[in-house]
């Protein structure tokens, strides 16, 4: 009698009652959500005119809430990103969540800049870095047919959250007070983002897509990965690639509303506004810079990226007041390359690591 060879077959998992494969859509919804909340960071330039006529302080002064704030959101990621695997992302996403609302809560009771500095820096900057990785370690693993893109689509949220926090800011702003806005937007997402960490899970570790039963030997025999991050040249390579491509990005947004007032000289309203603009091209350029990680190698789209912000900054080199389209093409490049890089980044990553 002939011997009957097993077929392998992919184990029967559900993810938020859907099989698995429609489930994990689910997840990075969810993890697009949680990211939408964290992005509002970057919404700090709406505050910042309310918050230096309130405080009488500079514009200089307004923006090291900002400042301290990425610093404490990159510092931590590293951080969280060695706890994920261990604590688990569920514990590390309600953690991160509630570490965030409460830097809001209490950057609305804070008197002066050094007070503010503390908390909407400090404290909210850390929960933000803390949250960050969570959803994208999340959505990785449980597509590992379509990374780049799984992961650039949950990016959205971090990157499109000023077209939406933006705007509620504001009428919270016009409503009530800068203080009231702050103490809302704190108590809805130490709320929101750890009900949401609740759903987040891994796949079982024998637990593939049924179309992909076969990658898992391929990827073994196509690649080499290094032993040790810090001995690889290939880390301190994208780690260079990647200050570059997000520094002027991330300088960028702190700075948009000013610029616009200041030197393009256009109306405080439409320099609100206009953020909403930068933040739509911000989130596009995930998913699509995640599709192309994907399928090229990531020097090319690199080089696609650095060329891009270097028409913007040549444009804003040359711009002058009045020149409206000429300051929204700029910013809006600005944007879309940093939105770039948070997807070739992490994308890329999971390539090489």
């Amino acid at each position: 009698m002939p011997l009957e060879i097993p077929v392998e077959m992919p184990l029967k998992v559900k993810v938020l009652g859907l099989p698995a494969e429609q489930g994990r859509w689910l997840l990075v919804l969810l993890g697009m959500s949680v990211l939408l909340c964290l992005g509002s960071v970057y919404t700090w330039s709406v505050f910042r005119t309310p918050l230096e006529a309130e405080l009488k302080i500079s514009a200089t002064e307004s923006l090291l809430p900002y400042t301290v704030a990425l610093v404490f959101y990159a510092a931590l990621m590293p951080v969280a990103g060695f706890y994920i695997p261990r604590l688990g992302p569920r514990t590390i996403a309600a953690v991160g969540g509630v570490i965030v609302g409460l830097g809001y809560i209490f950057s609305s009771f804070a008197t002066n800049i050094v007070a503010m500095t503390l908390t909407y820096g400090v404290i909210a900057g850390t929960g933000v870095g803390i949250t960050y990785g969570v959803p994208m370690a999340v959505v990785a693993q449980w597509f590992p047919d379509k990374k780049g893109l799984a992961v650039g689509i949950t990016i959205i949220g971090f990157g499109l959250s000023p077209l939406i926090t933006a705007p509620i800011a504001s009428h919270l702003m016009s409503a009530y007070s800068l203080r009231v806005a702050l103490r809302i937007l704190g108590m809805a997402f130490g709320l929101l983002i750890p009900a949401i960490a609740l759903t987040l899970k891994r796949p079982p570790q024998s637990w593939h897509p049924s179309q992909d039963l076969s990658r898992p030997a391929k990827m073994a025999s196509a690649h080499t990965y290094p032993q040790h991050l810090l001995t690889s040249r290939s880390f301190y390579g994208l780690w260079i690639c990647y200050g570059l491509g997000t520094l002027i990005g991330l300088s960028a947004i702190g700075i948009s509303s000013p610029v616009g007032e200041e030197m393009i000289k256009i109306e405080p309203q439409l320099a609100a506004s206009s953020v909403s603009l930068f933040a739509l091209f911000n989130g596009i350029a995930r998913p699509l810079f995640g599709w192309l990680s994907d399928r090229f190698k990531p020097h090319y789209v690199a080089i696609a990226t650095y060329m891009l912000i270097l028409i913007a900054c040549v444009l804003m080199a040359n711009a002058q007041a009045g020149q409206v389209t000429t300051y929204l093409l700029a910013f809006c490049l600005f944007w879309f390359c940093l939105g770039g890089w948070l997807a070739i980044a992490p994308t890329t990553t999971l390539r090489f690591f």
